[in-house]
């Protein structure tokens, strides 16, 4: 049975950019983010692909983990993940074989089939390539393929990248790819820090359908959970408004810049609304130590899951670090 202590922490962070603030701003806040979670023993800080979000700056994540990492020392950094239809898995290889020489041992490459942007970005992203994701299965055979040691005679090479082996997760919010993770025998991630609906369908799917593969021996799952810790639940709920007006503006097509906490949501959203942005974050923990031990402790129960990623949408950049140090004292405790 898995419990709380046992379960690997890891960190997600969309670079958010914040009301007031400039991207730059979001940078050097989420490299501080990753080397203080590295200071905490978190296994893993990874970011993810999203496209014209004025409230998201980690559009360029194959040069960004590259930055990361080389301001980090111990901690994996990778993508949460590259929307594989947005690119040629040949420019993917490339690029994450590059970090992986930068940084042996050090980079993991999640993979994802959304276009992580509304409908005309991803045409501009895709041009020629006119695929929804049908053929995500073929892309990521490809990739892999191009990640695996170079075959006598084979005419395609990503140098670098061939022979690098990069770890491969897939990344998903549905049960397509949580079947093909089992079929691959790889590493499965679970998107439930925003679309918590299919949650344990997927989990049961993949771990009832899992093939052993020379990646991996048995199932892995990581489960991404949203989290606000403070010293009282009170002060937890109130910082955690900034992310419910980040989800709210984002149903209404609004700016996604992250906004200060404020006192009541009540006059901000409708009931429909505010039912919508709960079922967004169903899954999340928000309170003081106490209720984040028990919350998390829950969710590892009830998911089994071998890791948790967190999602912590805080506005004040040092409350987001202290959230973090509660997070990891009530894990370890």
């Amino acid at each position: 049975m898995s419990s709380l202590s046992k379960t690997a922490l890891s960190m997600l962070d969309l670079v958010p950019v914040r009301a007031g603030g400039t991207v730059a701003d979001a940078l050097k806040q989420s490299t501080e983010l990753a080397q203080h979670v590295e200071r905490l023993g978190f296994t893993r800080f990874w970011l993810a692909e999203h496209h014209n979000m004025d409230g998201i700056a980690s559009s360029a994540t194959a040069l960004l983990i590259g930055h990361v990492a080389g301001k980090t020392s111990r901690i994996r950094v990778g993508s949460g993940g590259v929307m594989l239809p947005n690119h040629p898995p040949l420019v993917v290889a490339e690029n994450f074989g590059t970090l992986a020489a930068l940084y042996p041992g050090r980079v993991d490459l999640g993979l994802g089939r959304a276009p992580g942007a509304d409908q005309a970005t991803m045409r501009a992203l895709r041009r020629d390539r006119l695929s929804d994701g049908d053929d995500f299965p073929e892309q990521v055979a490809e990739l892999r393929a191009l990640l695996a040691p170079a075959q006598p005679g084979q005419r395609l090479v990503a140098t670098p990248g061939a022979g690098s082996d990069i770890p491969v997760w897939l990344l998903g919010s549905s049960l397509f790819s949580a079947q093909l993770a089992a079929h691959l025998g790889l590493p499965y991630a679970f998107a439930s820090h925003f679309a918590p609906r299919f949650l344990f369908d997927a989990l049961r799917l993949y771990r009832e359908r899992f093939r052993p593969s020379a990646a991996l021996d048995k199932p892995y799952v990581m489960v991404g959970v949203p989290v606000v810790a403070a010293p009282t639940d009170e002060e937890a709920a109130f910082l955690a408004t900034s992310a419910q007006q980040k989800i709210l503006a984002l149903m209404r097509g609004q700016s996604l810049k992250l906004q200060p906490p404020v006192n009541d949501m009540d006059a901000r959203w409708d009931p429909a609304e505010r039912h919508s942005v709960e079922a967004f974050l169903g899954v999340a923990v928000v309170g003081g130590p106490e209720r984040v031990r028990a919350g998390l402790s829950d969710l590892v129960e009830r998911t089994q899951a071998d890791e948790l990623m967190l999602v912590t949408d805080i506005y004040d950049p040092a409350l987001r670090l202290r959230s973090c140090d509660i997070v990891a004292s009530v894990c370890k405790s």
